[in-house]
């Protein structure tokens, strides 16, 4: 509940005044509702009883009729306001949320955010996020705004009815609203989580099979795959039908809720009218008020049924949001840039690195060698303020780390790690990533350093699509583009994991050589194994 609270304040305070109009337009349009079945209900029966009576002729209709009007009327509009408001303030507060998310999974370690990158993860990320439109529109507003219209209707009963038949109908459907949600609300918890882990099981089956459609074709194992999103799709069934069944049963039990409501409200009617303690338009009144109070209890069960996945959302959502995020933008400025030299200053990383201390001057490339599982790449990961150290001091033009703000770090510093990913967009969009106000001039001297001048040359230049994921490049030319990313942005302290894995000795070189007359004054550190990139660097470090 806890998760669902801070979820319920990120939504209120991101779009306090919509919501709150939203809020109070949902009251007006149960309020209308229960005034327009009430109202029409005793003009009907006060018609009926005046020409009855034979004085239909002096009864006055038009008061009646215009007010039924204007209930029907304002309740339309009500709705209209309703449902644009408390949909744009959700929508604003879904906003706000998944940058806060994004705030707060960039705080975390990098082996978390290594996680984060499988395919199953995010989409449980997104389903999670997308189902928190639910805090408010299915939860938060039904409850409140049912509460307040039940509370007012009840006073109104108790004013023009009578407080027995008030108090009739404020017991069952507020206690009985209670009771349902009580024992029904635990239960949908386990059933929506089953639903969702099913859901997410089919979803990861079915975009496995199509990303490896052409492999699975190779081997014959199609059909294996198939099978599997077969029984996940089987498991996904029988959750949803467990989900279903616990809706189900919330809303028989409240429609028991509201028929025992209206059919004591039909009894207390009959007595009052042969008693002659009540009249009976104003006992038709109460019937039909009490009926048109359903629409308070009704929602009930969806809401039930929503609220497990919704709390279970809730949850790992808000396991990845601090709840006092720090502004890192405010940390402390020792200098207004980034400049070498990079200094490594007895840095220990267990269990790899025992201690390790370097530098790389301006203008210099140093290499780090060694064999695979050494923990290259964990030093790198160091240095970029990904991964903490266990001891020592990473300094950058004389300074630690943590003396410079975010933004100065982030956008000084460039880091090519192994898996650097390439979005989808033009040639030069991806350049722009790495530098926006980049002319088209220094994109082309970019692609030179790199290698990719003819390759844009002989497609649509700097407009060339690069696919999803690069899907349109060769492995080689997807690492160049990344590369020609990076150093767009011009860093002082330039960090290569890898750089020229999937190019051939020729290219490789080409690309360094490219790289350093490109950048002849930043610090360049490379981790590579290849002889061809050691044999351009000016030192190489080897851990062992």
């Amino acid at each position: 509940m806890t998760s669902l609270k801070r979820v319920l304040g990120l939504c209120l305070n991101s779009a306090k005044g919509a919501m709150w109009r939203g809020g109070a337009l949902s009251v007006l349009v149960l309020l209308a509702g229960v005034g327009l079945l009430a109202l029409s209900g005793w003009f009907i029966a006060a018609a009926a009883t005046a020409g009855l009576a034979g004085t239909g002729l002096v009864f006055d209709v038009f008061k009646p009729s215009a007010g039924v009007r204007a209930l029907a009327l304002g309740r339309t509009a009500s709705r209209y306001g309703e449902r644009l408001l408390t949909h744009d303030a959700t929508l604003k507060a879904l906003v706000t949320l998944r940058l806060r998310l994004l705030q707060g999974l960039m705080a975390q370690p990098l082996r978390r955010l290594e996680r984060a990158r499988a395919a199953a993860a995010l989409n449980r990320m997104i389903a999670d996020v997308d189902a928190l439109d639910g805090v408010t529109l299915r939860l938060f507003l039904p409850a409140v705004a049912g509460g307040l219209t039940l509370v007012v209707s009840v006073l109104g009963l108790a004013l023009f009815v009578g407080w027995g038949l008030a108090a009739w109908v404020g017991a069952l459907y507020g206690l009985g609203s209670l009771a349902i949600g009580w024992r029904y609300g635990p239960e949908a918890l386990p059933a929506a989580r089953r639903a969702e882990r099913a859901l997410q099981a089919v979803r990861a089956r079915s975009n496995d099979a199509f990303a490896a459609r052409a492999d699975l074709t190779v081997y014959n194992a199609i059909e294996g795959q198939i099978a599997l999103i077969g029984r996940a799709s089987k498991a996904l069934g029988q959750a949803r039908k467990r989900r279903d069944s616990v809706e189900r049963a919330a809303q028989f039990w409240a429609t028991v809720v509201v028929q025992t409501t209206v059919a004591g409200a039909v009894l207390f009617g009959f007595l009052s009218v042969s008693n002659g303690d009540l009249s009976t338009p104003l006992a038709t009144l109460g019937v039909l008020a009490s009926l048109a109070l359903s629409e308070t209890v009704m929602p009930l069960a969806r809401g039930i049924s929503e609220f497990g996945r919704i709390a279970d959302s809730a949850r790992r959502v808000m396991d990845d949001i601090p709840e006092n995020q720090i502004d890192r933008s405010q940390k402390l400025r020792a200098k207004p840039m980034i400049v070498p030299p990079l200094d490594l200053r007895r840095i220990r990383i267990e269990p790899l690195v025992e201690t390790l201390s370097l530098t790389v001057e301006a203008g210099e490339m140093v290499l780090l060698a060694g064999p695979s599982g050494v923990g290259k790449t964990t030093v790198l990961n160091v240095i970029a303020g990904l991964l903490p150290a266990n001891g020592g001091e990473v300094c950058i033009g004389g300074h630690p780390l943590h003396d410079y703000s975010e933004e100065d770090f982030r956008g000084r510093l460039g880091y090519l790690p192994q898996r650097a990913t390439v979005m989808d967009g033009t040639l030069m969009d991806s350049l722009r990533l790495g530098s926006a106000d980049l002319s088209e001039t220094e994109a082309w001297e970019v692609l030179e350093a790199v290698q990719l001048t003819r390759f844009a040359q002989e497609r649509n230049g700097l407009q060339t699509r690069l696919g999803s994921r690069g899907s349109a490049l060769s492995g080689g030319e997807r690492r160049r583009v990344a590369l020609a990313r990076l150093i767009a942005g011009r860093p002082p302290v330039i960090l290569l994991d890898e750089p020229t894995e999937g190019l051939d000795e020729a290219t490789a070189t080409a690309v360094l050589s490219g790289i350093r007359k490109y950048l002849p004054k930043s610090s360049i550190l490379i981790s590579s194994h290849r002889f061809c990139d050691r044999a351009l660097a000016d030192r190489v470090i080897t851990l062992r």
